[in-house]
Protein backbone atom coordinates (compact mmCIF):
# COMPACT_ATOMS: atom_id res chain seq x y z
CA UNK A 1 0.00 0.00 0.00
CA UNK A 2 2.90 2.44 0.69
CA UNK A 3 4.46 1.15 -2.14
CA UNK A 4 0.86 2.22 -4.55
CA UNK A 5 0.92 5.54 -2.65
CA UNK A 6 4.50 6.46 -3.28
CA UNK A 7 4.08 5.33 -6.95
CA UNK A 8 0.89 7.67 -7.66
CA UNK A 9 3.03 10.86 -5.89
CA UNK A 10 6.13 10.02 -8.09
CA UNK A 11 3.90 10.01 -11.22
CA UNK A 12 1.95 13.03 -10.17
CA UNK A 13 5.21 15.05 -9.31
CA UNK A 14 6.38 13.51 -13.05
CA UNK A 15 3.19 14.28 -14.72
CA UNK A 16 3.63 18.29 -13.05
CA UNK A 17 7.32 18.28 -14.47
CA UNK A 18 6.15 17.36 -17.36
CA UNK A 19 3.16 19.99 -17.77
CA UNK A 20 5.66 22.91 -16.17
CA UNK A 21 8.05 21.97 -18.85
CA UNK A 22 5.79 22.19 -21.95
CA UNK A 23 4.51 25.70 -21.23
CA UNK A 24 5.34 28.21 -23.35
CA UNK A 25 7.21 30.87 -21.19
CA UNK A 26 5.70 33.97 -21.91
CA UNK A 27 7.74 37.26 -22.68
CA UNK A 28 6.00 41.25 -22.23
CA UNK A 29 8.77 43.70 -23.55
CA UNK A 30 8.55 47.54 -24.32
CA UNK A 31 9.99 50.83 -25.01
CA UNK A 32 8.96 54.16 -23.23
CA UNK A 33 9.86 57.25 -24.38
CA UNK A 34 10.42 59.81 -21.56
CA UNK A 35 10.34 57.67 -19.01
CA UNK A 36 9.08 59.24 -15.37
CA UNK A 37 10.38 55.88 -13.45
CA UNK A 38 13.45 54.17 -13.62
CA UNK A 39 11.09 50.89 -13.03
CA UNK A 40 7.93 49.00 -14.64
CA UNK A 41 5.91 46.95 -12.15
CA UNK A 42 3.33 43.74 -13.24
CA UNK A 43 0.46 42.80 -11.57
CA UNK A 44 -2.02 40.17 -11.60
CA UNK A 45 -5.41 41.58 -10.43
CA UNK A 46 -3.71 43.54 -7.02
CA UNK A 47 -0.65 41.14 -6.85
CA UNK A 48 2.68 41.80 -7.14
CA UNK A 49 4.18 39.82 -9.66
CA UNK A 50 7.79 41.08 -11.14
CA UNK A 51 9.57 44.38 -11.69
CA UNK A 52 12.42 45.13 -14.10
CA UNK A 53 14.36 48.23 -14.52
CA UNK A 54 14.81 49.56 -17.99
CA UNK A 55 18.17 49.77 -19.49
CA UNK A 56 19.94 52.65 -20.99
CA UNK A 57 17.81 52.48 -24.25
CA UNK A 58 14.81 52.58 -21.84
CA UNK A 59 13.91 49.46 -23.04
CA UNK A 60 12.07 46.26 -20.26
CA UNK A 61 11.60 42.90 -20.22
CA UNK A 62 9.93 40.53 -18.91
CA UNK A 63 10.54 36.36 -18.70
CA UNK A 64 7.64 35.00 -17.27
CA UNK A 65 6.71 31.37 -17.08
CA UNK A 66 3.30 29.28 -15.82
CA UNK A 67 1.28 32.40 -15.39
CA UNK A 68 -2.51 32.59 -15.56
CA UNK A 69 -4.10 33.69 -18.73
CA UNK A 70 -5.95 36.79 -17.96
CA UNK A 71 -6.23 40.59 -17.18
CA UNK A 72 -2.80 41.87 -15.53
CA UNK A 73 -1.97 46.00 -15.13
CA UNK A 74 1.80 47.31 -15.76
CA UNK A 75 2.39 50.31 -13.12
CA UNK A 76 4.76 52.91 -14.74
CA UNK A 77 4.88 55.44 -12.04
CA UNK A 78 2.75 57.40 -11.93
CA UNK A 79 0.54 55.51 -14.59
CA UNK A 80 -1.00 52.09 -15.30
CA UNK A 81 -2.33 50.81 -18.02
CA UNK A 82 -3.83 46.53 -18.88
CA UNK A 83 -1.87 44.07 -20.38
CA UNK A 84 -3.74 40.99 -21.45
CA UNK A 85 -1.43 37.87 -21.39
CA UNK A 86 -1.71 34.04 -22.12
CA UNK A 87 0.83 31.42 -22.64
CA UNK A 88 3.35 31.59 -25.89
CA UNK A 89 2.79 35.83 -26.01
CA UNK A 90 5.80 37.52 -27.59
CA UNK A 91 4.11 40.73 -26.62
CA UNK A 92 6.19 44.25 -27.86
CA UNK A 93 4.50 47.82 -26.45
CA UNK A 94 5.54 51.54 -26.92
CA UNK A 95 4.66 54.07 -25.22
CA UNK A 96 5.29 57.73 -24.79
CA UNK A 97 4.32 59.20 -21.18
CA UNK A 98 3.72 62.57 -22.70
CA UNK A 99 0.22 60.68 -24.27
CA UNK A 100 0.48 57.57 -22.51
CA UNK A 101 -2.85 56.00 -23.65
CA UNK A 102 -2.93 57.65 -26.78
CA UNK A 103 0.70 56.33 -27.89
CA UNK A 104 0.31 53.11 -26.29
CA UNK A 105 0.78 50.61 -29.20
CA UNK A 106 1.44 46.42 -28.85
CA UNK A 107 2.92 44.02 -31.36
CA UNK A 108 3.80 40.71 -31.72
CA UNK A 109 1.82 37.58 -30.58
CA UNK A 110 -1.01 38.45 -27.92
CA UNK A 111 -1.28 42.20 -29.73
CA UNK A 112 -4.69 41.89 -31.17
CA UNK A 113 -6.70 41.50 -27.95
CA UNK A 114 -4.37 44.24 -26.21
CA UNK A 115 -4.74 46.79 -29.04
CA UNK A 116 -7.83 46.58 -29.60
CA UNK A 117 -8.70 47.05 -26.05
CA UNK A 118 -6.57 50.51 -26.10
CA UNK A 119 -8.60 51.02 -29.12
CA UNK A 120 -12.17 50.86 -27.40
CA UNK A 121 -10.77 52.52 -24.29
CA UNK A 122 -9.52 55.96 -26.55
CA UNK A 123 -13.61 54.93 -28.72
CA UNK A 124 -15.21 55.38 -25.30
CA UNK A 125 -13.17 58.26 -23.84
CA UNK A 126 -14.10 59.95 -27.29
CA UNK A 127 -17.80 58.96 -26.94
CA UNK A 128 -18.03 60.38 -23.23
CA UNK A 129 -18.92 64.46 -24.46
CA UNK A 130 -21.98 63.38 -26.70
CA UNK A 131 -23.01 60.29 -24.26
CA UNK A 132 -23.13 63.49 -21.46
CA UNK A 133 -25.95 65.40 -23.88
CA UNK A 134 -28.06 62.07 -24.09
CA UNK A 135 -29.09 62.87 -20.18
CA UNK A 136 -30.89 65.34 -21.14
CA UNK A 137 -33.10 63.35 -22.95
CA UNK A 138 -36.38 61.16 -21.82
CA UNK A 139 -35.28 57.67 -21.04
CA UNK A 140 -37.37 55.51 -24.32
CA UNK A 141 -34.75 58.05 -26.30
CA UNK A 142 -31.80 57.79 -24.25
CA UNK A 143 -32.11 53.93 -24.29
CA UNK A 144 -32.13 54.22 -28.26
CA UNK A 145 -29.52 56.12 -28.50
CA UNK A 146 -26.73 54.31 -26.01
CA UNK A 147 -28.21 50.37 -27.63
CA UNK A 148 -26.84 52.61 -30.89
CA UNK A 149 -23.79 53.14 -29.73
CA UNK A 150 -23.20 49.97 -28.27
CA UNK A 151 -24.67 48.41 -31.23
CA UNK A 152 -21.62 49.96 -33.30
CA UNK A 153 -19.06 49.00 -30.75
CA UNK A 154 -20.36 45.23 -31.03
CA UNK A 155 -20.05 45.17 -34.34
CA UNK A 156 -16.85 46.65 -34.34
CA UNK A 157 -15.66 43.20 -32.45
CA UNK A 158 -17.73 40.98 -34.39
CA UNK A 159 -15.71 42.33 -37.54
CA UNK A 160 -12.15 42.26 -35.66
CA UNK A 161 -12.75 39.30 -34.08
CA UNK A 162 -12.89 36.67 -37.24
CA UNK A 163 -8.97 38.27 -38.89
CA UNK A 164 -7.53 38.38 -35.32
CA UNK A 165 -6.72 35.27 -33.34
CA UNK A 166 -8.70 35.84 -29.75
CA UNK A 167 -8.97 33.12 -27.40
CA UNK A 168 -12.57 32.57 -25.94
CA UNK A 169 -11.20 34.52 -22.59
CA UNK A 170 -10.03 37.17 -24.63
CA UNK A 171 -13.50 37.53 -26.66
CA UNK A 172 -15.15 37.87 -23.32
CA UNK A 173 -13.18 40.49 -21.83
CA UNK A 174 -13.28 42.28 -25.25
CA UNK A 175 -17.15 42.35 -25.28
CA UNK A 176 -17.09 42.57 -21.59
CA UNK A 177 -15.69 46.06 -21.71
CA UNK A 178 -18.10 46.82 -24.09
CA UNK A 179 -21.34 45.68 -22.33
CA UNK A 180 -20.25 47.16 -18.41
CA UNK A 181 -19.36 50.29 -20.34
CA UNK A 182 -22.77 50.72 -21.80
CA UNK A 183 -24.45 49.48 -18.22
CA UNK A 184 -22.45 51.88 -16.40
CA UNK A 185 -23.84 55.05 -18.29
CA UNK A 186 -27.59 53.40 -18.15
CA UNK A 187 -26.69 53.14 -14.16
CA UNK A 188 -25.82 56.87 -14.51
CA UNK A 189 -28.84 58.10 -16.26
CA UNK A 190 -31.70 59.00 -12.67
CA UNK A 191 -28.72 60.55 -11.09
CA UNK A 192 -27.26 62.92 -14.26
CA UNK A 193 -30.77 63.43 -15.75
CA UNK A 194 -31.80 65.00 -12.72
CA UNK A 195 -28.79 67.36 -12.54
CA UNK A 196 -28.68 68.09 -16.17
CA UNK A 197 -32.60 69.28 -16.54
CA UNK A 198 -33.05 70.28 -12.77
CA UNK A 199 -36.12 68.04 -12.33
CA UNK A 200 -37.21 68.05 -8.64
CA UNK A 201 -37.68 64.25 -8.65
CA UNK A 202 -36.20 61.55 -10.61
CA UNK A 203 -37.27 60.72 -13.82
CA UNK A 204 -39.93 57.96 -13.39
CA UNK A 205 -38.12 54.85 -15.39
CA UNK A 206 -40.14 52.45 -18.28
CA UNK A 207 -40.01 49.16 -16.50
CA UNK A 208 -37.76 47.61 -19.42
CA UNK A 209 -35.36 50.51 -18.74
CA UNK A 210 -33.10 48.01 -16.22
CA UNK A 211 -33.39 44.86 -18.97
CA UNK A 212 -30.06 44.53 -18.77
CA UNK A 213 -29.79 43.83 -15.04
CA UNK A 214 -30.83 39.87 -16.41
CA UNK A 215 -27.54 40.36 -18.34
CA UNK A 216 -25.56 40.94 -15.72
CA UNK A 217 -22.72 38.13 -14.01
CA UNK A 218 -22.23 39.66 -10.44
CA UNK A 219 -19.57 36.43 -9.38
CA UNK A 220 -17.56 36.71 -13.08
CA UNK A 221 -13.34 35.92 -11.11
CA UNK A 222 -11.55 37.05 -14.70
CA UNK A 223 -13.72 40.00 -14.65
CA UNK A 224 -13.07 41.37 -11.03
CA UNK A 225 -10.43 44.04 -11.85
CA UNK A 226 -11.28 45.20 -15.15
CA UNK A 227 -12.33 48.44 -14.58
CA UNK A 228 -16.22 48.95 -16.21
CA UNK A 229 -17.06 45.70 -14.72
CA UNK A 230 -15.84 47.21 -11.41
CA UNK A 231 -17.36 50.46 -12.16
CA UNK A 232 -20.21 49.36 -12.75
CA UNK A 233 -20.84 47.09 -9.97
CA UNK A 234 -20.12 50.15 -7.39
CA UNK A 235 -22.33 52.69 -9.62
CA UNK A 236 -24.86 49.42 -9.35
CA UNK A 237 -25.25 48.78 -5.78
CA UNK A 238 -25.21 52.27 -4.81
CA UNK A 239 -28.38 52.29 -7.05
CA UNK A 240 -30.21 49.58 -5.68
CA UNK A 241 -29.19 50.51 -2.03
CA UNK A 242 -30.92 54.18 -2.48
CA UNK A 243 -34.09 52.64 -3.95
CA UNK A 244 -34.19 50.32 -1.11
CA UNK A 245 -33.42 52.81 1.52
CA UNK A 246 -36.14 55.32 -0.14
CA UNK A 247 -38.81 52.71 0.18
CA UNK A 248 -37.95 51.22 3.45
CA UNK A 249 -36.18 53.55 6.09
CA UNK A 250 -37.97 56.03 7.95
CA UNK A 251 -36.00 59.68 8.36
CA UNK A 252 -35.24 58.67 11.81
CA UNK A 253 -33.53 55.51 10.69
CA UNK A 254 -31.46 57.18 8.30
CA UNK A 255 -30.59 60.23 11.08
CA UNK A 256 -28.67 57.51 12.93
CA UNK A 257 -24.93 58.19 12.53
CA UNK A 258 -25.86 60.41 10.03
CA UNK A 259 -27.34 59.82 6.54
CA UNK A 260 -24.32 58.46 4.66
CA UNK A 261 -23.37 56.63 7.37
CA UNK A 262 -26.51 54.80 7.07
CA UNK A 263 -27.07 54.50 2.84
CA UNK A 264 -22.81 52.64 3.48
CA UNK A 265 -24.31 50.58 5.75
CA UNK A 266 -27.07 49.03 3.17
CA UNK A 267 -24.53 48.91 0.66
CA UNK A 268 -22.16 46.63 2.61
CA UNK A 269 -25.53 44.40 3.21
CA UNK A 270 -26.60 44.86 -0.75
CA UNK A 271 -23.09 43.15 -1.83
CA UNK A 272 -23.03 40.24 0.67
CA UNK A 273 -26.32 39.55 -0.26
CA UNK A 274 -25.76 39.44 -4.20
CA UNK A 275 -21.94 38.59 -4.72
CA UNK A 276 -20.89 35.35 -3.79
CA UNK A 277 -17.53 35.81 -5.79
CA UNK A 278 -14.39 36.33 -2.92
CA UNK A 279 -12.50 38.53 -4.39
CA UNK A 280 -15.12 41.10 -5.55
CA UNK A 281 -17.25 40.98 -2.51
CA UNK A 282 -13.80 41.73 -0.55
CA UNK A 283 -12.92 45.08 -3.33
CA UNK A 284 -16.70 46.33 -3.44
CA UNK A 285 -16.27 46.08 1.03
CA UNK A 286 -12.99 47.69 0.79
CA UNK A 287 -14.20 50.60 -2.00
CA UNK A 288 -17.81 50.91 0.38
CA UNK A 289 -15.44 51.33 3.49
CA UNK A 290 -13.20 54.00 2.09
CA UNK A 291 -16.00 55.82 0.26
CA UNK A 292 -17.61 56.37 4.40
CA UNK A 293 -14.62 57.15 5.37
CA UNK A 294 -13.02 59.59 2.78
CA UNK A 295 -15.98 61.58 2.59
CA UNK A 296 -17.11 61.93 6.60
CA UNK A 297 -13.21 61.81 7.66
CA UNK A 298 -14.75 61.71 11.37
CA UNK A 299 -13.72 59.61 14.30
CA UNK A 300 -17.01 58.46 16.32
CA UNK A 301 -18.50 55.49 17.68
CA UNK A 302 -20.34 54.82 14.85
CA UNK A 303 -17.47 54.92 12.58
CA UNK A 304 -15.92 52.06 14.42
CA UNK A 305 -19.26 49.91 14.31
CA UNK A 306 -19.09 50.30 11.14
CA UNK A 307 -15.43 49.27 10.61
CA UNK A 308 -16.64 46.57 12.39
CA UNK A 309 -18.83 45.65 10.43
CA UNK A 310 -16.59 45.89 7.56
CA UNK A 311 -14.16 44.01 9.02
CA UNK A 312 -16.75 40.90 9.76
CA UNK A 313 -17.90 40.63 6.15
CA UNK A 314 -14.33 41.13 4.13
CA UNK A 315 -11.77 38.19 4.33
CA UNK A 316 -9.12 40.19 2.79
CA UNK A 317 -6.80 41.04 5.90
CA UNK A 318 -4.42 43.31 3.65
CA UNK A 319 -8.02 45.31 3.27
CA UNK A 320 -8.79 45.02 6.73
CA UNK A 321 -4.79 46.80 7.75
CA UNK A 322 -5.46 49.16 4.97
CA UNK A 323 -8.84 50.29 6.35
CA UNK A 324 -6.99 50.26 9.59
CA UNK A 325 -4.62 52.65 8.89
CA UNK A 326 -6.81 55.04 7.23
CA UNK A 327 -8.76 55.57 10.22
CA UNK A 328 -5.80 56.01 12.07
CA UNK A 329 -4.59 58.55 9.42
CA UNK A 330 -8.18 60.54 9.61
CA UNK A 331 -7.60 60.14 13.72
CA UNK A 332 -4.24 61.88 13.08
CA UNK A 333 -6.03 64.76 11.16
CA UNK A 334 -8.07 66.17 13.42
CA UNK A 335 -7.55 69.83 14.81
CA UNK A 336 -5.32 70.74 17.44
CA UNK A 337 -3.15 67.00 16.65
CA UNK A 338 0.95 67.05 15.91
CA UNK A 339 1.08 66.64 11.93
CA UNK A 340 2.49 63.18 11.36
CA UNK A 341 6.20 62.67 11.25
CA UNK A 342 7.01 62.40 7.58
CA UNK A 343 10.24 62.17 5.74
CA UNK A 344 10.73 64.25 2.51
CA UNK A 345 13.61 65.52 -0.01
CA UNK A 346 14.94 68.85 -0.88
CA UNK A 347 16.38 69.87 -4.08
CA UNK A 348 20.42 69.50 -2.81
CA UNK A 349 19.20 65.80 -1.40
CA UNK A 350 19.17 66.26 1.98
CA UNK A 351 16.39 64.36 4.06
CA UNK A 352 14.29 66.48 6.20
CA UNK A 353 11.52 65.90 8.26
CA UNK A 354 7.89 67.74 7.84
CA UNK A 355 7.83 69.21 10.76
CA UNK A 356 11.23 70.80 9.68
CA UNK A 357 9.27 72.71 6.94
CA UNK A 358 6.32 73.99 9.19
CA UNK A 359 6.84 77.29 9.72
CA UNK A 360 6.80 78.18 13.77
CA UNK A 361 5.16 81.92 12.81
CA UNK A 362 3.20 81.81 10.10
CA UNK A 363 0.07 79.18 9.13
CA UNK A 364 1.45 76.42 6.55
CA UNK A 365 -0.45 74.93 3.74
CA UNK A 366 0.65 71.72 2.55
CA UNK A 367 -0.33 70.81 -0.77
CA UNK A 368 0.74 68.02 -3.16
CA UNK A 369 1.11 67.47 -6.85
CA UNK A 370 2.88 64.84 -9.65
CA UNK A 371 4.28 65.41 -12.85
CA UNK A 372 2.08 63.13 -14.43
CA UNK A 373 -1.00 65.93 -14.22
CA UNK A 374 0.90 68.51 -15.96
CA UNK A 375 -2.50 70.60 -16.70
CA UNK A 376 -3.33 70.53 -12.43
CA UNK A 377 0.33 71.45 -11.54
CA UNK A 378 0.08 74.44 -13.85
CA UNK A 379 -3.85 75.30 -12.61
CA UNK A 380 -2.41 74.96 -8.86
CA UNK A 381 0.67 76.69 -9.83
CA UNK A 382 -1.64 80.09 -10.37
CA UNK A 383 -3.79 79.18 -7.73
CA UNK A 384 -1.15 79.25 -5.47
CA UNK A 385 0.73 82.61 -6.88
CA UNK A 386 -2.83 84.23 -5.54
CA UNK A 387 -3.37 82.57 -2.70
CA UNK A 388 0.21 84.03 -1.84
CA UNK A 389 -0.75 87.58 -2.62
CA UNK A 390 -4.18 87.12 -0.95
CA UNK A 391 -2.95 85.42 2.38
CA UNK A 392 1.13 86.66 3.01
CA UNK A 393 0.56 85.44 6.33
CA UNK A 394 0.60 82.09 5.23
CA UNK A 395 3.60 79.88 4.30
CA UNK A 396 2.82 77.89 1.11
CA UNK A 397 4.60 74.28 0.65
CA UNK A 398 4.35 71.60 -2.59
CA UNK A 399 4.75 68.55 -1.75
CA UNK A 400 5.94 66.57 -5.04
CA UNK A 401 4.66 62.55 -5.23
CA UNK A 402 4.78 59.58 -7.74
CA UNK A 403 7.67 61.42 -9.92
CA UNK A 404 11.28 60.41 -10.21
CA UNK A 405 13.37 62.66 -7.97
CA UNK A 406 15.69 63.25 -11.05
CA UNK A 407 12.18 64.50 -13.12
CA UNK A 408 11.40 66.50 -9.81
CA UNK A 409 14.84 68.38 -9.81
CA UNK A 410 14.71 69.07 -13.49
CA UNK A 411 10.68 70.20 -13.40
CA UNK A 412 12.41 72.63 -10.19
CA UNK A 413 14.75 74.28 -12.61
CA UNK A 414 11.96 74.47 -15.77
CA UNK A 415 9.71 76.22 -13.69
CA UNK A 416 12.00 78.09 -11.42
CA UNK A 417 10.12 77.26 -8.51
CA UNK A 418 11.29 78.08 -5.04
CA UNK A 419 13.71 75.25 -3.51
CA UNK A 420 12.60 76.42 0.20
CA UNK A 421 8.71 76.22 -0.51
CA UNK A 422 9.18 72.97 -2.95
CA UNK A 423 9.77 69.05 -1.25
CA UNK A 424 9.84 65.47 -2.54
CA UNK A 425 7.98 62.95 -0.76
CA UNK A 426 9.91 59.10 -2.10
CA UNK A 427 7.42 57.35 -0.16
CA UNK A 428 3.61 58.00 -1.94
CA UNK A 429 2.24 54.90 0.25
CA UNK A 430 3.26 55.96 3.52
CA UNK A 431 2.57 60.10 2.68
CA UNK A 432 -0.92 59.37 0.98
CA UNK A 433 -2.03 57.37 4.04
CA UNK A 434 -0.72 59.62 6.94
CA UNK A 435 -2.05 63.15 5.26
CA UNK A 436 -5.25 60.99 3.54
CA UNK A 437 -4.78 62.43 0.11
CA UNK A 438 -7.57 61.72 -1.51
CA UNK A 439 -8.05 64.33 -4.27
CA UNK A 440 -5.77 66.26 -6.54
CA UNK A 441 -6.62 69.54 -4.57
CA UNK A 442 -6.17 67.92 -1.09
CA UNK A 443 -3.93 70.35 1.36
CA UNK A 444 -3.41 70.35 4.86
CA UNK A 445 -3.29 73.50 7.19
CA UNK A 446 -0.40 73.72 9.99
CA UNK A 447 0.67 76.21 12.68
CA UNK A 448 3.88 75.03 13.82
CA UNK A 449 3.37 71.68 13.66
CA UNK A 450 -0.20 71.60 15.24
CA UNK A 451 -3.38 70.62 12.49
CA UNK A 452 -5.36 73.20 11.74
CA UNK A 453 -7.40 71.74 9.25
CA UNK A 454 -6.33 68.01 7.72
CA UNK A 455 -8.88 68.10 5.05
CA UNK A 456 -9.01 71.48 3.68
CA UNK A 457 -8.96 72.23 -0.62
CA UNK A 458 -6.86 74.66 -1.96
CA UNK A 459 -9.94 76.17 -3.98
CA UNK A 460 -12.95 76.12 -0.88
CA UNK A 461 -11.10 76.59 2.24
CA UNK A 462 -9.15 79.86 1.84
Amino acid sequence: MVRLLLSFTLLSILSCSERTAEQTPVVFAGEIVNPTSDYVVLYHNDTYVDSVKLDKDNRFTFDLKGIEEGLYHFDHTPELQYVYLKEGDSLLARLNTVEFDESLVYSGEGSDINNFLIELFLIQEKDEPIVQEFYTLDPEVFIQKIDSLHAIQINHLKDFEPENSLSPKEYVMAKASIDYNTYIIKEKYTYYHKKETGEEAFHKLPKSFYAYWNDVDFNNRDLTYLKPYFDFMKWHFGNISYVYCMDNCSEEQKKVGGDRLHFNNHKLAMVDSVVQQTELRDILFRNIAMDYLLKVHNPSDEAIVFIDKFRNLSKNEAHKEEIDLLYKGIKNLQPNTTIPNLSLRDMDNNELSIKDVTNKKKNTVFYFWTAAQERHFRKVSQQIAELEKKYPDYNFVGINLRTSYPQWQDLMKEYSLDKEKQYYGENFKEIQMAMIIDGLNKCVITKDSVVVDGFANLYTSL
